[in-house]
């Protein structure tokens, strides 16, 4: 098996590009769904982050606007809650690998690859990148996005250009659609014939 760590900064279009590898029958892990699980109705980290930051919960699991203000621009908040989430995260994708060990290549869709060091627990890894003025119309569109905000999410994200340098592949997402989906699936393809070299 072929474990392909998948990157893009905010607004690159890494979402796009999972879903490309899904239509194709790779098995995709998405970390930033898998948070979501976690956060929500019933999720398991649930309790564990209202301790942390009390206030940031309700019925519907971890508030996501309420945490946001509670962690944004502070690091140590940050830190504290991703040692909450990140163990966790981990088990998940353990999981999903022991599942899909068959598979001849799998994907790890992980927004902080690079920056949590996630990229040394992968074999190859992919950067998706759009030129910033693309990215930022993008993220712009997001309901309840504002320009401090979209800041305050870049300051802690490595940049684009060092997540490309560092990258094993990289795939432009501001381009036609059809011709990302082709780079997709030239990669694919490649990463399936090295498998079974």
């Amino acid at each position: 098996m072929i474990v392909l760590g998948l990157t893009g900064s905010i607004g690159m279009g890494k979402s796009t590009v999972a879903q490309m590898f899904r239509d194709e029958g790779v098995p995709v892990f998405d970390a930033d769904a898998c948070v979501h699980e976690l956060q929500g109705p019933d999720g398991r980290l649930v309790a564990a982050i209202e301790t942390a930051f009390p206030g940031t919960t309700d019925s519907g699991g971890v508030n996501r606007a309420a945490l946001g203000r509670a962690v944004l621009g502070d690091d140590s908040a940050m830190r504290r809650l991703e040692a909450i989430v990140h163990p966790a995260v981990q088990t998940e994708r353990a999981a999903f690998l022991a599942r899909h060990a068959a598979s001849p290549l799998v994907v790890v869709d992980v927004p902080l690859l690079f920056e949590t060091g996630g990229d040394k627990a992968v074999d190859k890894t992919l950067v998706v990148s759009a030129e910033r003025a693309v990215q930022e119309a993008r993220v712009l569109a997001r309901p309840g996005m504002t320009k401090a905000k979209f800041a305050a999410i870049l300051g802690r994200q490595m940049p684009d250009a060092e997540k490309r340098a560092r990258a094993d592949h990289v795939i432009a997402t501001d381009i036609p659609l059809a011709e990302t989906k082709a780079a997709v699936q030239r990669l694919i393809a490649c990463m399936r014939g090295d498998e079974g070299r």
